[in-house]
């Protein structure tokens, strides 16, 4: 959506805009919390499995450089298959590691945006492919944020990771003294600390570019006053020409109304106010029907037409204000009306000579 000349975008996104966004891939991402998951996954793994998987891969290579000096290799297809034996072993007893961290990448994305599909954002674009477009991207604010969001991560991580490795500095000469065990126990202990200092520096890292992310992002959907009111007028179509479609509904429903006038059995009055004209059919009708009804002119106008074709003419105050107030065009009178009614109908019919059946 084209930026209006002279105008800001000052006013928060609407739905459409939002949809249309995220249809085209623009969606508050932030990729340092995939990377927290996984961080925090490696710490679970290597905290609850690392020290088995260790066992099971140092009893697999002692095995097989155990059994190597009995092997013959007489072709280069038995080397192959030796190698091919040996990292199908170490994939197997790998993947309960690898399996966790694929979960937490994918799920890192899935908690951020959910979970669609959209082939637009992978459609190929001419534009992608123009060097200078490629340029402005990298030398852009957005570029250089990202820059020294990446200079502030590696600086943090690095600070946390030094702070920790500092304080086994002065270990390091004993490990010569050590046994395979004792180095072992001593490596665990401080990869360990390492990683799990660096997990909360990194989940703090995500939090902060996910609240950034989040901003950015509503500032990239603002909109201007009069993409609002353009966006309106092709949601909910042009004010004018509803305008004018609710005019036509009007006129017509006026000209129903005025050409049921004729048929009313009697026109409650004001007297000059309004005007409610009534009809009963007792072979048709439950209870008396509204077949029309105005104030002012509109009210003139049905008593005109009355006179003109002999609908009587009631004057009846309290009765025309309740039927006004309480009863539309093709409305039922309501029940607490029906005695009023009732009379000014009996006294129509013994005007006309006529009975209710």
């Amino acid at each position: 959506m084209a930026e209006s000349p002279g105008q800001e975008r000052t006013e928060r996104a609407t739905a459409k805009r939002r949809m249309e966004a995220r249809k085209q891939g623009q969606v508050a991402l932030s990729r340092e919390v995939p990377s927290a998951l996984i961080l925090i996954a490696v710490l679970g793994v290597f905290y609850f499995a690392g020290s088995r998987v260790l066992e099971d891969l140092t009893r697999l290579f002692g095995e097989f450089f155990g059994q190597l000096h009995t092997t013959r290799l007489r072709t280069v297809n038995d080397a192959a298959a030796l190698i091919s034996a040996l990292f199908r072993s170490c994939l197997l007893l790998l993947a309960p590691m690898v399996l966790p961290l694929l979960v937490a990448g994918v799920a890192g994305n899935i908690l951020q945006i959910g979970f669609e599909i959209h082939a637009e954002p992978l459609a190929p674009k001419l534009s992608k492919l123009n060097p200078l477009a490629g340029l402005k991207r990298i030398v852009s604010m957005r570029g250089l944020v990202e820059l020294v969001k990446s200079l502030v991560k590696v600086l943090f991580i690095g600070a946390i990771a030094w702070s920790v490795v500092s304080g086994y500095l002065a270990d390091f000469p004993t490990l010569v003294r050590r046994d395979i065990a004792g180095i072992w126990e001593f490596t665990h202990t401080a990869a360990y600390r390492i990683l799990f200092y660096v997990c909360l520096a990194t989940v703090v890292l995500a939090v902060l570019d996910y609240a950034y992310q989040r901003w950015q992002h509503e500032e990239n959907l603002k909109m201007t006053k009069q993409e609002i009111r353009d966006e309106r007028k092709q949601t909910e179509g042009d004010p004018q020409i509803k305008s004018r479609i609710r005019s036509l509904q009007r006129q017509a429903a006026y000209h129903r109304m005025i050409a049921e006038v004729p048929t009313a059995d009697v026109v409650i009055t004001n007297p000059t106010h309004l005007a409610i004209a009534l009809r009963f059919d007792p072979a048709e009708m439950n209870a008396p029907q509204v077949v029309a009804k105005g104030a002012d002119y509109l009210a003139a106008r049905i008593r005109d037409i009355a006179r003109e074709h002999g609908v009587p003419l009631v004057e009846n105050q309290p009765l025309a204000q309740s039927l006004y107030r309480l009863a539309d065009p093709g409305d039922y009178i309501p029940v607490e009306l029906y005695r009023a009614v009732a009379e000014v109908l009996a006294y129509v019919y013994r005007l006309k000579g006529r009975y209710a059946v």
